[in-house]
């Protein structure tokens, strides 16, 4: 999950469909209430990890949401003006491919940022075997002199970032790949050596899950890793607020999933890994491969990293701007009228921390949007109670859509997808 519009002044994925957003319903208005009750000493404690983390580190080292159904749902072309958190850049990328005017990335996390902006110096003056090695193999053995050719490239900020993190990409550091840097890299080097690779009948079985022809292939495959996965320290690295905070779950929105999912958070995870590796095909899952292997394949990767795109992307990397700051920050310094915004699922952390600061991003969204504008949001609750009444009054939400396209949802962690249009 992508919560990285984080506001440093402030404190502090049962069924695949979603209907749209229901407010007013009793049995999650009870939920609310519950999770309100939460003990505020943890929940700040929790929140103290997380704030820390966003300030610190980097935290998303790839999208963690699925590209080709965003862009099924923006319908993206020549007059588009977007909006959308930055998160890892990958998807700002996916959309350029189709041809938009503007992209503008905004993240209040620099390193997201910076992250991107790597990526559009290679792409603008690198070679494709150069961006594949970066961001595809995720290690590059010269990645010291590259980076000394893109420099001028990069924003003061970012070209400090990397200078200092040279070994995220250069495949010296133990970890050896990039997909194990930055936070939720962390989580993944940490599962993938105590657990996956430690047991080869385990590791052999994934990679036969990656690797199946089909949907009964991977359900069998499934079958022999799942009650060998699930072991005590799986459990316990799940249920633990520091890991979630390390993969970007705050604390509001692991509330949200311990409320409404039977199983809390650990029933959650078990149920989500189920459907993504038993009812969608894992040959072309290039969201669980880079983090179960550590590197892309040609074949199975973000459509950026594919050689056919590289030199349309060359051709528009300039449409991409990034911004360092809160999404209402710059639509104040920015006004216009966008036709496009991708909210992530960072909402759900304004839900549970600011309904005011919530109620002024909307606001602000709706006088910088024209009749029409599509608004793509995603929620770790199965249903989202929490919008600004106002909301309703002047959008058209599309569930007919969203539901359809949620059950195909490769990454499969998020609990609803929803799109709504201006009216």
């Amino acid at each position: 999950m992508s919560t990285t519009l984080v506001p440093a002044a402030l404190p502090g994925h049962p069924s695949s469909g979603m209907a749209g957003p229901h407010r007013g319903n009793p049995h999650v208005v009870r939920q609310r209430s519950r999770m309100n009750g939460l003990p505020k000493l943890g929940q700040w404690a929790d929140d103290l990890v997380f704030r820390g983390n966003h300030r610190h580190r980097l935290v998303y080292n790839a999208c963690w949401e699925d590209p080709a159904l965003d862009r099924e749902l923006l319908g993206l072309d020549a007059s588009s003006r977007v909006v959308m958190i930055t998160s890892a850049g990958c998807n700002a990328l996916d959309y350029l491919l189709d041809d938009p005017a503007e992209i503008h990335a905004v993240d209040v996390n620099p390193r997201q940022n910076a992250l991107l902006e790597l990526k559009l110096a290679l792409i603008a003056a690198g070679s494709f075997e150069d961006l594949f090695l970066a961001f595809g193999e995720g290690r590059h053995p010269c990645f010291s002199e590259v980076l000394r050719g893109l420099l001028d490239r990069l924003s003061m900020e970012a070209s400090r970032f990397w200078s200092a993190k040279v070994h995220y990409l250069n495949g010296c550091h133990f970890k050896r790949s990039f997909y194990f840097h930055g936070s939720c890299g962390d989580v993944a080097w940490i599962l993938r050596t105590l657990v996956l690779r430690r047991f080869p009948g385990l590791w052999r079985d994934l990679i036969r899950l990656l690797e199946a022809d089909s949907l009964a292939e991977q359900r069998e495959a499934f079958g022999r890793i799942e009650p060998r996965f699930w072991n005590v320290f799986t459990r316990w690295l799940i249920r633990r607020p520091a890991t979630l905070s390390l993969l970007g779950v705050p604390g509001a929105q692991a509330a949200l999933i311990a409320e409404q999912w039977p199983g809390g958070i650990l029933g959650y995870v078990r149920d989500k890994l189920r459907r993504v590796a038993t009812e969608l095909p894992m040959r072309d899952n290039y969201f669980w491969r880079v983090y179960i292997q550590g590197f892309y394949t040609r074949a199975c990767c973000p459509s950026y990293l594919k050689r056919e795109h590289f030199d349309r992307l060359r051709g528009r990397a300039h449409r991409v701007r990034t911004h360092t700051c809160l999404l209402g920050s710059f639509l104040r310094e920015n006004p216009g009228r966008y036709s496009h915004y991708v909210l992530l699922d960072h909402q759900d952390w304004l839900a549970g921390h600011d309904r005011d600061a919530l109620a002024d991003e909307w606001r602000l969204i709706l006088e910088n949007s024209r009749p029409g504008t599509r608004i793509l949001f995603r929620s770790a609750a199965p249903e989202v109670d929490f919008l600004p009444p106002f909301v309703a009054e002047q959008v058209r939400f599309q569930p007919e859509l969203t539901a359809v396209l949620h059950a195909r949802d490769r990454v499969g962690t998020y609990g609803s997808l929803h799109l709504a249009q201006v009216i």
